[in-house]
């Protein structure tokens, strides 16, 4: 009885606030009155417009000014522009993936039923975010008229008092905001991001009008702050999308909003009620402590991670110490004691928290870093990036741009085949075949898939590639940093507004050698920062071939100078092909070591070995030179390690045995990018591996 009064009266709550008998006008401030956003349009247009945040050290080129032009990255953003996207968008318009059909049903222009889970609605937004970039740059109409048309039917979607989440508006059976596991907000976060966006690229307002539309219902709806709706907003998407709309806008209610979602959480008592059932509480979400007192990454890794990016937004605005404090720890947490030596992070599918709650596909304790059963969700590790990309503009710090990189060439490209159609959700370190059951696993599988019925890592892995060329550069106060290091060619403007145009030329991240020239600047003095990654000790600099000082690994190297159209800065870091071992307390890989060349991590399959070779008979030799090749033929084209290991011969049978002198065969073979494994049917694979000392 108790519980049926509860809900009648969260019930009661929500239809009043649909309905807009409660007067929340009254509860705003006078600074956060309603504006017509569409006299006041901000004129940013960087993928994070952060040209008007305060707090920001570095800010956001604008989506366009650069573009990746010869290399890896210009490689991996064509296959996105010509087959990842459009062969991502035949399946969501079509009936395997039904993410438009969802929404044509719910506009009333289709009959059926909806499909698939409850977040949805936000993967759909997150391909249409993906096909935005692709047009910043190719300014392909088609696309525009494409995204016009879906728009239009979104519209017919939503409905009249701003509420759109589709698998709500098609079942009867529903009501908003009533159980938290349907995921309102995250399509919520989505939407306002995409339509963000679609905005400063296009320039129309047709998408950034149902945006505006929904985020003024939610305003409505979560300003009384209602008991009933404060376990709302766990997947956090909706803080960075609110952010984004109110750096759009310039509506400072989406502010406030963004920051009441951070407020909200660890505020309450943690206990199952009617807005729970059927979702896991406590750390799993992030809500048994504070943000602000929070001193570990526990729960699911994906909500984690967005919930701290939008954290990081909402400290760009109004620079509280006690978010920025917050934010650092948790990064510390996150990179020091939880993050694999691939950028992933998620350490498990099913666990518990250090707390002792239940958590799914998150973090749990400190330096328990299993490598077969290592989750590390697409996502969680897109999440890293993104949360890192953010910190960089906080802090200037260029130690977010390793991960940033690490990341983007390791963990995040290991979710989508070389050929761009098939996916993994899950990227494990070690695959070793009959030791898992898959069949008893959701969303773990063999082999990669040419579609995943939880669809949130595709679209996000391919948005990211997408919008790379916006993460290549940030605009310092006086400059320009160079974050990622690819061929490209930047066309921008400095916060001053002079014209700066550079052409980037490297064969990165297969060879150290990066040649930046200077094609247009301004007269007077000012900055290029270089990141200098934390690996590449010994890197050399030179402008017009004269040595630069103080170049120190991990950090940007400052040269402040006039510059003149047509100076070169050479910057030479050393590819060496290095054995990576683990904090003593990883148990799992102690006396094993990772491969790692510059960014990239190595690993080795059962392709590249004799026939039956189990992987856990592979050593490397500590004596044995891995020897870069480029295969340009091979996986797409990549630099393989080449050279001799050892294959252990004696079998042990049972679980243990007395120590013997092991029996070694020599074998050579080449270690390859671990992004690009699984490509060559099924089979196993490691990252780390034990070594011989001395052999």
């Amino acid at each position: 009885m108790k519980n049926i009064s509860i809900f009648l009266l969260g019930l009661f709550l929500v239809l009043s606030c649909q309905e807009k008998t409660v007067d929340t006008d009254s509860l705003r401030t006078e600074s956060s009155t309603k504006v017509n956003y569409a006299s006041s349009l901000d004129t940013g247009k960087g993928i994070i417009n952060n040209a008007n945040s305060p707090h920001a050290k570095l800010k956001s080129i604008d989506i366009g000014d650069c573009r990746w032009t010869e290399g890896f990255w210009a490689e991996k953003w064509k296959i996105a522009e010509e087959v990842m996207i459009p062969h991502m968008g035949t399946i969501l318009k079509g009936d395997i993936g039904h993410g438009y059909n969802n929404f044509k049903i719910a506009a009333g222009i289709q009959e059926g039923e909806h499909k698939g889970f409850w977040w949805h609605d936000g993967d759909f937004y997150k391909w249409m975010e993906a096909s935005t970039y692709i047009y910043a740059i190719n300014k392909d109409e088609k696309i525009v008229a494409e995204l016009d048309e879906i728009i239009e039917v979104i519209a017919k979607a939503q409905q009249k008092d701003g509420y759109l989440s589709t698998p709500i508006i098609i079942r009867d059976d529903l009501e908003p905001f009533t159980n938290r596991r349907y995921h309102e907000l995250y399509n919520s976060g989505h939407l306002m991001t995409a339509a963000c966006i679609h905005n400063r690229v296009t320039g129309k307002t047709n998408f950034l009008d149902i945006a505006v539309k929904h985020a003024d219902y939610l305003y409505d709806l979560f300003s009384p702050k209602s008991d009933h709706l404060k376990r709302f907003g766990f997947n956090q998407t909706q803080i960075m999308g609110l952010v984004e709309l109110y750096r759009t806008t310039k509506d400072k209610r989406y502010l406030e909003l963004a920051e009441q979602f951070i407020n909200m959480r660890g505020t309450y008592k943690i206990e199952d009620d009617e807005t729970t059932k059927g979702y896991p509480i406590g750390d799993m979400v992030q809500e048994r402590v504070a943000l602000r007192e929070e001193t570990e990454a526990v729960g699911h890794a994906v909500l984690a991670l967005y919930y701290y990016a939008g954290a990081a937004d909402v400290y760009a605005e109004t620079g509280e110490k006690a978010l920025i404090d917050a934010l650092d720890r948790l990064w510390e947490n996150v990179t020091l004691k939880k993050m694999y030596v691939t950028g992933a992070v998620g350490q498990t599918h099913y666990g518990r928290s250090s707390r002792l709650d239940k958590i799914e596909e998150g973090f749990i304790d400190e330096y328990m870093m299993p490598n077969m059963t290592a989750y590390n969700e697409t996502c969680a590790n897109i999440c890293n990036s993104m949360f890192n990309h953010r910190m960089l503009t906080l802090s200037g710090n260029s130690k977010h741009v390793d991960i940033m990189e690490l990341v983007l060439h390791n963990s995040g490209l290991s979710g989508i085949s070389l050929d761009g159609t098939h996916y993994y959700y899950s990227n494990p370190l070690r695959k070793i075949e009959g030791a898992l059951d898959y069949d008893k696993m959701n969303v773990e599988f063999p082999e990669r898939q040419p579609y995943l019925q939880c669809f949130c890592c595709p679209p996000n892995l391919v948005r990211t590639i997408a919008q790379s060329p916006g993460w290549a550069y940030s605009k310092s106060e006086n400059g320009i940093s160079v974050n990622l290091y690819g061929g490209n060619k930047l066309e921008t403007n400095l916060l001053d507004g002079t014209v700066i145009k550079l052409k980037q030329e490297t064969d990165y991240p297969w060879n150290g050698t990066v040649k930046i020239t200077i094609e247009e600047c301004k007269d007077s003095p000012y900055e290029l920062l270089l990141r200098i990654p934390e690996w590449a000790k010994g890197t050399k600099v030179t402008v017009n071939n004269q040595s630069v000082d103080n170049i120190i690994p991990g950090n940007f190297a400052k040269i402040e100078r006039k510059w003149t159209a047509g100076d070169i800065i050479l910057l030479d870091m050393p590819m060496e092909t290095k054995f990576v071992e683990g904090h003593p307390r990883i148990e799992e890989v102690r006396n094993q070591v990772a491969v790692k060349r510059g960014p990239v991590v190595y690993c080795i399959e059962s392709a590249d070995l004799p026939s039956q070779t189990d992987i856990t008979s592979v050593y490397l030799s500590s004596n044995k030179m891995l020897v870069p090749t480029n295969r340009p033929d091979f996986l797409g084209g990549v630099t393989t390690l080449e050279g001799e290991i050892l294959i252990r011969k004696d079998k042990l049978e049972g679980m243990y045995r007395e120590v013997s002198a092991p029996i070694f065969e020599k074998y050579k073979t080449n270690l390859i990018p671990y992004y690009a494994w699984s490509n060559r049917g099924q089979g196993e694979m490691t990252v780390f591996l034990p070594v011989i000392w001395g052999q």
